[in-house]
């Protein structure tokens, strides 16, 4: 789900051999901490001679070593007033409505500007406490949305809150609701995408479905037809980087502005004002619309919903004019 990606290739050489893939990466790697690192190999996001490996894994030589730093980590970064919009605080947490086109951790060549600086201020995180070092925790973000997803996001507002609320995650007890308008008439009003996902091996920026790749599962259902277009609500139940585009392009139903995934779509829109509003759009119509976990500390039912942007609303009001 992260467009903050950077990729590091590892060649297994003898004085290795034997070693453990979590103490291997340690020592690579310096700048991050053992149980990050745990969990880039639970989350599949380090791959063995292509598939998935655990922590555990015995290395060999010539083993090859793909591991994808889905947020580089950055020591320190200053606390920005950049306006957020709060749906929901308390003393424990927060739920927060991000904007298109905010990258969400600062990163290689992106230190400011991002939903963490803006979280760091808003929250008060200090720069001498652990919840602004440690980069396991970063600075209370519990999972992640791409740079042009807009939509609901948490954050914790201690290292315990964080981890109650990522083992949510990590158990898929956690609602996550997508909207998204993709290009075709789907055949069905519902369905089920149950397909592996891993790094594309002809384009390493790219994600792509894969025999080995990680279990990914997707769960659409039509919320409105279009001529040549359907808007879907998409319920994901584990979360692979880039899985809801990912998907739906390999159903031949790439999301609308998604220009990574889907294959020159916008361009072959025939109808010449409906391509021009895409083109304006500069961003996939992609929106995390409603999100619900159980609160960590009142063991409460929380329900959060974000409507879609104005931007999304004001296209799907050009497309209705024109059929």
């Amino acid at each position: 789900m992260s467009d903050e990606t950077s990729t590091l290739n590892f060649q297994i050489e003898i004085e290795d051999a034997g070693k453990r893939l979590d103490a291997f990466l340690a020592e690579k790697i310096a700048d991050w901490s053992r149980s990050r690192l745990k969990k880039l190999i639970d989350d599949g996001d380090v791959l063995v001679n292509e598939s998935a490996a655990k922590s555990s894994h015995k290395l060999r030589q010539n083993d090859v070593i793909e591991v994808e730093l889905t947020e580089a980590p950055v020591e320190t970064f200053e606390p920005e007033n950049i306006p957020l919009e709060i749906i929901y605080e308390d003393e424990h947490l927060a739920v927060v409505n991000k904007k298109a086109g905010m990258v969400v951790h600062p990163g290689a060549g992106v230190k400011s500007g991002t939903l963490a600086n803006a979280i760091a201020y808003h929250f008060n995180f200090e720069q001498s406490s652990i919840e602004y070092q440690q980069s396991y925790f970063r600075v209370g973000i519990v999972h992640r949305l791409d740079k042009n997803t807009s939509g609901l996001i948490v954050v914790a507002k201690s290292e315990s809150v964080h981890e109650a609320v990522a083992e949510q995650f990590r158990n898929r007890e956690v609602y996550k609701n997508y909207v998204a308008l993709v290009h075709g008439e789907t055949r069905e009003n519902t369905g089920k995408i149950d397909a592996g996902i891993g790094r594309d091996k002809r384009n390493p920026v790219k994600m792509a479905v894969q025999k080995d790749g990680r279990n990914a599962l997707s769960l659409w259902r039509v919320r409105q037809r279009f001529e040549k277009f359907t808007l879907l609500d998409i319920e994901i139940k584990t979360g692979r980087t880039h899985q809801i585009r990912v998907h739906l392009s390999f159903i031949n139903h790439p999301v609308v502005g998604d220009e990574t995934y889907n294959e020159g779509r916008d361009k072959t829109v025939a109808n010449v004002k409906i391509r021009q509003a895409i083109a304006e759009l500069n961003r996939p119509f992609l929106h995390a619309e409603k999100l619900s976990f159980t609160h960590p500390k009142t063991k409460g039912k929380m329900d959060f919903y974000a409507p879609l942007p104005v931007v999304l609303t004001d296209f799907l009001q050009v497309i209705k004019s024109e059929m």
